[in-house]
Parts: C-alpha cells; sequence; structure tokens
C-alpha cells in the first residue's frame, strides 16, 4: 500500500497539489484522469520518488517497489538487442546465472577433483542452484520473449540492435522491462500511446492478471474502461475518488456536481436571506436579539464551495462538402511490395480484394503495425504507385491527415494565423473554438509555430485539414495527441460529417464511436466487415474460433450456426442491430447496439443473466451470434488444455498439472455455462 498524506507541490506561482490525501491499495487497478494541466504526470513522477515536494509525505508500507514508465523515450544502451534489454528485469537471477557459468569455468580448470577447493566450489554451485531455481531462471528466456512477442515483436527482431529501432518501439521494450520487474505499484503513464491495437489488447490481458497494483494516465477511454476498478481525478489539487471504471466516473460525477450544485445554491439562497434579515433588523431593538443570533449562525457556518465550473462544450463542424458520386475510390484487386535491403522484396499486399469507398462511408482502417494501413492510405489518394488500378469519382475532393504534415507549417506564422490561412470565410470565433477544441487555450494562439512541440504541430495540422472544403477524407492517426475532450469534439464531427472518411486509428472507443465499416490488414490481404469496429472483433474472432474448431476436430452444438452466420477466414457477415434506415446508424441505434454487446459481455463472464423476453427479435439474434463466438472460443480453450494433460511429461511437474488440471476444469465450467444460456436464447428464438 502507498498513502500520500497531505502533498503540497507548486510550479511557476501555480498550485498543483494542495494538502493532497489519497490511498493506492494492494491490486486496485486506477485509471488517474483530470484536465490537461492538473498535475497527473506530476503526481505519478512524485509517487516514483522523481520529484521533491514542497510538503506532505509518501508512505510506501512494506517497502513496496514502484516501477514508473514515463511518456518520454526511455534511456538505452543501443547496442543491445530487444531481449538483452528486456531481461535486464530480472537482475538478481540474471547474477545467479553469470555466478553458476563463473563456477562452472572454474571447476572445469580445476584438475584435482577431490580437493578441499574442488569441494566448496561444488557446495556453492549447489546453493546458486538452488536460488536460480526459486527465481525460476530457466524459464526468464521464455517469459521475456512473450512479453516482447505480446508487444509486436517478432523473434528476428528481438535480437536486433535498439538502435535500429524508432522511439516508439523502444518505449515497448521499456514496457516489457518494467512487466518483466513486477513491481508491487506499476505506474503507466500513456501506456498506449506507441501500440497498435493488437498490442493494446495484449497489454490489457497481461495487467489484468498482474499480482501488484496498477495506477494509468491514458487518453484510451476503452482501455480505461477495460482495465480500472477505480478512479482517481485530480481536480483543484486534491483526489476525487470513485469506485468504478471510467464509464462509471462519467456518470457519478455528473450526479455528485448536480447535488453539489444543488447543495451550495441553497445554502446562497440561505445566507442571502439571513445577511438581508440582519442588514434590515439589526438598528431594530425588537429584532437586534435575532438579528445578532444570525451573524453568529453566519459566523459559525461551514461554507460550501462552489462547485467546479465546466468547460463549456465545444461543437466543431466540418465545412460542408461538395456533393459526390455514389462511388467515391474503388481500387481493384492488387498488390503491393518494397525493396529491401537483402535485394529481395518485403510484400505488403499480395493480390488482396477489390475496395470500394461510398459516399457517407466510415471507414476504420485496422490492424497491427507495419501491416500496410499508412500505405493503403496513401493508395487511396494515388501518393503510391502499386499493382493495380485506382479509380476517383467525379467531383470527388480530398483531404488527408498524416502526423508527416506537421513539419510543412508555416513556421513564421502564429497558431490562429496557421489555421486562418485553410479557414477562410471562418470568424475568428469559430477558428479560436477550433483551436480550443484541439487544446490551443487563450494565448496559446499567438504562440508562433516554431516553438510548438511536435505533439502541438500535429494537432493544428489536423485543425487545418479538418477546414479544407473536401468530400472525401483520410486521416491517418488524427487521434494521437488529443486528449478525451478533443477526440469526442473530433468523433461528433465526423459523425455529423456528410462526406466519407477513411480512418486509421489505434483508440478502439473512438472507431466504435465512428465507424460503420471496419477494412483489417492482416496477413498481406485487408478483410471488409460491416458495423463497428467491436462488432468486426467478434466477427473476426468467431471465424478464428471456427477455423480452430474445425482443425482439432472440436464440435459444440453453436458451431452449425455460427459457420452460417460468423464470419469465416474467406468472407461473410455476422448479424448486427439493424438500422431503421438501412444506411448510417442513428445515435440512438448505436446507443442500443453498444447496451447490448454490454449485456453480451456480461452475461459471457456470469455478471448477469440474459432474459429473453427482455430482449427484442434483433438484439435476440444478436445475442446468440455473439454467444456462439464465445462456446466456441471456450471449446477451443478446453481442446487445447486437453492436449496438454495428455502429455505425460507434464505430470512430473506437480505445480504445472495442478494449473492445467484447473484451468481445464474452470474453461469446462464456463463452457457449460456459455451453452446454457445459448440454449436458452436459442429456443426463445425458434417458440
Amino acid at each position: 500500500m502507498i498513502l500520500l498524506r497531505d502533498l503540497s507541490l507548486a510550479f511557476g506561482g501555480r498550485q498543483l497539489f494542495d494538502g493532497l490525501t489519497w490511498t493506492v491499495r494492494p491490486g486496485e487497478r486506477v485509471g488517474l484522469v483530470g484536465p490537461n494541466g492538473a498535475g497527473k504526470t506530476t503526481l505519478l513522477k512524485a509517487i516514483a520518488g522523481e520529484l521533491p515536494l514542497d510538503g506532505g509525505e509518501i508512505i510506501r508500507e512494506g517497502n513496496a517497489t514502484v516501477g514508473f514508465l514515463r511518456q518520454d523515450t526511455q534511456e538505452h544502451d543501443t547496442s543491445k538487442s530487444p531481449l538483452a534489454e528486456a531481461r535486464e528485469a530480472f537482475g538478481d537471477a540474471l547474477d545467479l546465472e553469470r555466478e553458476a557459468h563463473e563456477i562452472a569455468d572454474k571447476m572445469e580448470a580445476m584438475p584435482d577433483h577431490t580437493s578441499e577447493a574442488y569441494e566448496a566450489l561444488v557446495w556453492r554451485m549447489g546453493r546458486v542452484q538452488e536460488q536460480m531455481a526459486m527465481h525460476d531462471v530457466h524459464s526468464i528466456e521464455a517469459r521475456t520473449a512473450t512479453v516482447l512477442g505480446g508487444l509486436g515483436f517478432s523473434a528476428e527482431e528481438m535480437e536486433r540492435p535498439l538502435s535500429t529501432f524508432s522511439g516508439g518501439w523502444r518505449m515497448r521494450v521499456a514496457l516489457a522491462r518494467m512487466l518483466l520487474s513486477e513491481p508491487d505499484v506499476l505506474l503507466l503513464d500513456e501506456p498506449t500511446n506507441h501500440l497498435d491495437i493488437e498490442s493494446i489488447g495484449w497489454l490489457e490481458g497481461y495487467l489484468k492478471n498482474y499480482p501488484g497494483a496498477v495506477v494509468l494516465v491514458s487518453h484510451d477511454r476503452y482501455f480505461l474502461d477495460r482495465m480500472t476498478n477505480r478512479t482517481a481525478e485530480l481536480v483543484r489539487g486534491q483526489i476525487d475518488e470513485y469506485a468504478g471504471n471510467y464509464d462509471f466516473y462519467i456518470n457519478e460525477r455528473e450526479e455528485r456536481r448536480r447535488l453539489w450544485t444543488a447543495r451550495y445554491e441553497n445554502q446562497q439562497k440561505e445566507i442571502s436571506e439571513m445577511e438581508r434579515f440582519v442588514e434590515r433588523f439589526r438598528a431594530k431593538a425588537t429584532k437586534a436579539k435575532q438579528a445578532q443570533s444570525r451573524i453568529k449562525a453566519l459566523e459559525r457556518m461551514e461554507r460550501i464551495p462552489p462547485p467546479p465550473q465546466e468547460a463549456g462544450e465545444i461543437h466543431f463542424r466540418f465545412p460542408d462538402p461538395p456533393p459526390s458520386v455514389r462511388v467515391v475510390a474503388e481500387v481493384s484487386e492488387f498488390s503491393k511490395s518494397y525493396p529491401n535491403e537483402e535485394g529481395g522484396e518485403n510484400v505488403v499486399f499480395d493480390r488482396a480484394p477489390r475496395l470500394l469507398v461510398e459516399k457517407g462511408d466510415t471507414i476504420a482502417l485496422v490492424g497491427k503495425n507495419g501491416a500496410g494501413k499508412s500505405t493503403l492510405a496513401r493508395m487511396l489518394l494515388a501518393q503510391e504507385d502499386f499493382e493495380g488500378s485506382l479509380e476517383i469519382g467525379a467531383r470527388v475532393k480530398e483531404a488527408h491527415f498524416a502526423q508527416h504534415q506537421a513539419e510543412a507549417l508555416p513556421r513564421d506564422a502564429t497558431v490562429l494565423e496557421a489555421l486562418r490561412e485553410k479557414g477562410r470565410g471562418q470568424s475568428e470565433t469559430q477558428l479560436r473554438s477550433l483551436l480550443g477544441a484541439f487544446l490551443f487555450k487563450g494565448d496559446d494562439v499567438f504562440k508562433s509555430v516554431s516553438v510548438l512541440s511536435g505533439g502541438e504541430r500535429s494537432r493544428l495540422a489536423l485543425a487545418r485539414t479538418l477546414l479544407s472544403p473536401a468530400n472525401f477524407l483520410v486521416l491517418d492517426e488524427p487521434t494521437n495527441h488529443l486528449d478525451l475532450a478533443s477526440k469526442d469534439v473530433l468523433s461528433e464531427a465526423i459523425r455529423q460529417y456528410t462526406g466519407s472518411v477513411v480512418l486509421i486509428s489505434h483508440d478502439r472507443h473512438f472507431l466504435d464511436a465512428v465507424a460503420d465499416r471496419v477494412w483489417y490488414a492482416e496477413d498481406r490481404t485487408v478483410r471488409t466487415y460491416q458495423g463497428t469496429y467491436t462488432e468486426a472483433e467478434w466477427q473476426r474472432e468467431q471465424g478464428t474460433a471456427a477455423a480452430s474448431l474445425k482443425a482439432s476436430g472440436a464440435s459444440a452444438a453453436p458451431t452449425k450456426g455460427l459457420a452460417a452466420s460468423g464470419h469465416g477466414a474467406s468472407g461473410g457477415t455476422q448479424k448486427a442491430i439493424p438500422t431503421k434506415t438501412g444506411g448510417k446508424r442513428t445515435k440512438e441505434e448505436k446507443r442500443r447496439a453498444a447496451e447490448m454487446r454490454q449485456r453480451v459481455s456480461r452475461a459471457t463472464r456470469g455478471e448477469e443473466t440474459l432474459d429473453p423476453a427482455s430482449l427484442s427479435p434483433d438484439e435476440l439474434a444478436y445475442a446468440i451470434d455473439a454467444l456462439e463466438a464465445a462456446v466456441a472460443a471456450k471449446t477451443k480453450e478446453k481442446v487445447d488444455l486437453e492436449r496438454k494433460l495428455a502429455d505425460p511429461d507434464l505430470y512430473a511437474d506437480a505445480k504445472r498439472f495442478k494449473q492445467t488440471s484447473d484451468a481445464h476444469a474452470k474453461a469446462s465450467d464456463m463452457e457449460t455455462h456459455l451453452m446454457s444460456i445459448w440454449e436458452t436464447l436459442a429456443e426463445a428464438a425458434l417458440a
């Protein structure tokens, strides 16, 4: 447990912490939230012992260890490989391994194996090997490779020098080393910033089973919702705690602020009435005693502070796009490769299928880093040669955002001038409102572009792109440097936009909010899914589970239905809650679909019972499809564990046998539970 008691800290005359008291308890998953500039990163640095305080104390009970992953680039010996750097997390264990090698070398060099010196080495080797066994030294290589693999490194990349990797990939190595060191408290500052969607998903799974406490700062709302069971809001130099994830915090904070405002206004009304009474009757002898009584009551009254002023909601609408034809862009079957250093070719796409962008589409382009997402985005804009053909519809006007455009900004202009250059016809109020949405507040708009940080330049370049009068937007990582509120502004603007959008983002909440179709770049091809990102993920899981079951020869009752309605390796779509219009879904339809996804997810975890009577026919069909995927995945897990239990070598390791046996029993129970739910819903659908 870590106790923060009465912390105070000021920077540049501004009070960041003012009597801040907070406790981080063992095993908690805490999301640390608050407005930009509130001091979230500073607080993490203070907990990590990297920052002196003006006052207060931080107590680590039981000498709790703390690991801090910062946003900025970590220091590495760039001659090392990712594998060697991440292995340094096991410092003590590696020292034992080195000592064992040294002892072995000495023993080999001694000709007399009966001498006392040799016997002493034998004794010491025995002690070292005992300690190595306690540290499970022989599994270090495999554990390290597992974590690096989860964070996106291939076996070949794990052995390359760090000097050949970008800052983002080096941050992944720092994260791997931090995870492997297993401190009692993990402090993670924007851990998903340099991860792709698959790596973020792996990190979620790892952290859910992490034995220590986790405190994280993140602008990834989906990650916060899935990872946290408490939320700590840093506001006015204090911590306000909420007993739930980010979604819970948003709703609970609104209720708290409503009650706070009501109590404050009631007290202000009471104070005003008492003061009027005193003013009116203080000089009257018959009322003087009552007036004095009210004066004393006012002096004793514990004043309720005014509630924080919420920032006014910022809204932004794209300029009205010029009209376009129905087919905005069409790419025929295509291939793409780049020459590599060995004289061969790195194949990005190999006979990938035809792709179509139609008027009004909002398409999420997702996949692992290196899968070809940015390449495909440039192909759509005719900025990249490839084997195949591209047809752009008549009257289509494109606008493109990518991170490198930040370097093309007019460096001698102010922020406001640079935006005005693209926003002709927009009033200064509109321009400043848009800049405010992208975190340029007050006098920030008069800063010279030349002094902006990389993140600030990226946000300004995005704002300029959004003012382009285009009907086809291609946005490559537009959310990278935005906070949660800015992402909400952008997602609302995209939902209202009547043109076509293809966007790349690793923010799953953002993708779910805006996309109605998903292109998944993987295995040198692009697969198309209808619906939101979450719906596409379920379709992919169904296809993977069905293929695995087929390969293993296992079967489950729902598999037939899954094959009919799920997404296999070659295509097809899962049933989704349909729209009333057959086109883009309304906000209410999206809300209903999201609520249904959450209910099914809770049911698969045993947290809710789905009553068929409470579901509409569309929702019932949707739930049945989702449960088919869950049953198939759980059956595959059970079959894999049965294969392990059939290995005679397993029984030589009692600990591993127990873990595998327990996992099999748990998977079997969950399969039965899910099957029961599926059967109930399926019977209701047939009734």
